[in-house]
């Protein structure tokens, strides 16, 4: 573990040794159950870390034409596609640099799987089946909600698929278990098994979280035996994306202020939690401070000073860049480096430039304890992503 002193702040920071363990259990998953499991780059792509990859994984998953463009060119290997939407601007891209591509409707196919059979390497299409049935409570990530934009339902398949589908795409998961793919299973088989003999392959999509401590990986496997077993012509492919950096890495900040107001404590940082962490507000969740205890909300309206209990701010214009309550064995210095832990899935991918406020360098901290600084972000960044 590297002194945080030595990291610039703000800085990203993925840890090899963590990395490759996760990396074992999922190809070991992978092996074990005989199904495909890819990376999905909407949830980490930090393209400088793929020769790790490489070495336990051969293929990803894209959601539009740049992360299909990354795929090809950074990863080595064409990707699995699935976009809500194509165009015409932008599906020349996804027939270059994709294998697998999934469309979200029968339109979709129908307007684009023409472009696809002119294509001079085969591509194997997909339509996106929606199963009506998610566990996910959050409403902003569950895409099996009524009124869902994502998918076709079973009603609305005809019994015989057109020419040119060769595969499913379901996800109706986010940070789940094995036991909630297993019910969610029931309803798919359910649903559309009798569809089964008319494609090659089943995408169970991403948010299995099996790297998470208390996941139990011997059931999963089993469970995707059981449906190999059930349909031994299928190609089962899964591509979370979490599993494969959760708790990998960290987000060092610092400490630039303390403002107190109606004795409620603020530290303000040096990162913004509205631009560079903004699963915190949308979730929302609270995240782990190393060498803080995570308190209830209100809890800093009711304690007093010497109980060294903050809330932590950004450093952005908006009201609402702030979480609570956190409380410290000290008091807060400025200057003090504040450590937020596992910040590399959903965070890099989703960070933004919002009042101009300085972009965290990213780093590695590879297996020999050396820190590498893959990259650093100034004003022109900010200029040119401007005009």
């Amino acid at each position: 573990m590297i002194d945080p002193n030595k990291v610039p702040s703000p800085c990203y920071v993925m840890e090899e040794e963590l990395l490759r363990k996760n990396l074992t259990l999922i190809k070991n998953v992978a092996e074990n159950a005989g199904v495909e499991i890819i990376l999905a780059f909407k949830a980490f792509a930090m393209w400088k870390s793929f020769p790790i990859f490489r070495e336990y994984i051969d293929y990803t998953t894209a959601s539009s034409e740049y992360e299909a463009r990354l795929a090809f060119e950074e990863f080595g290997s064409k990707a699995h596609a699935y976009s809500p939407a194509y165009t015409e601007e932008n599906f020349p891209a996804f027939l270059k640099y994709c294998s697998h591509i999934s469309f979200n409707s029968m339109s979709q196919f129908n307007r684009f799987y023409p472009i696809v059979l002119k294509n001079e390497e085969h591509i194997s299409c997909g339509i996106r089946i929606n199963p009506e049935y998610s566990e996910v409570g959050t409403e902003l990530y569950n895409p099996c909600a009524p009124g869902t934009r994502f998918g076709v339902t079973a009603e609305t398949l005809p019994d015989r698929l057109p020419e040119g589908i060769e595969g499913f795409h379901c996800h109706c998961h986010c940070e789940s278990s094995s036991f909630e793919l297993e019910r969610t299973l029931q309803h798919i088989e359910e649903k559309f098994a009798r569809w089964f003999p008319q494609i090659k392959w089943l995408n169970l999509g991403g948010g299995h979280l099996m790297t998470r401590k208390d996941y139990d990986t011997n059931h999963l496997v089993h469970l995707l035996k059981g449906l190999r077993m059930r349909h031994p012509h299928l190609h089962i492919i899964l591509e979370p994306g979490s599993a494969f950096t959760w708790q990998t890495g960290t987000l060092v900040a610092s400490v630039v202020d303390i403002v107190e107001n109606h004795g409620i404590r603020t530290a303000i940082l040096d990162v913004s939690f509205t631009c560079h962490m903004p699963d915190c507000l949308e979730m929302p969740y609270q995240p782990q401070v190393r060498g803080a205890e995570s308190l209830p909300a209100d809890t800093v309206k009711k304690t007093s000073p010497d109980m060294h209990i903050y809330r932590l701010g950004g450093n952005s214009c908006l009201s609402g860049d702030y979480m609570r309550s956190w409380k410290f064995d000290h008091e807060l210095r400025i200057g003090e480096r504040i450590i937020f832990e596992d910040m590399i899935h959903y965070t890099m991918v989703k960070t933004n430039m919002f009042n101009g406020i300085h972009h965290p360098s990213i780093a590695l901290l590879h297996s020999d304890n050396s820190l590498e600084v893959f990259r650093t972000f100034g004003y022109t960044d900010y200029r040119d992503r401007m005009c």
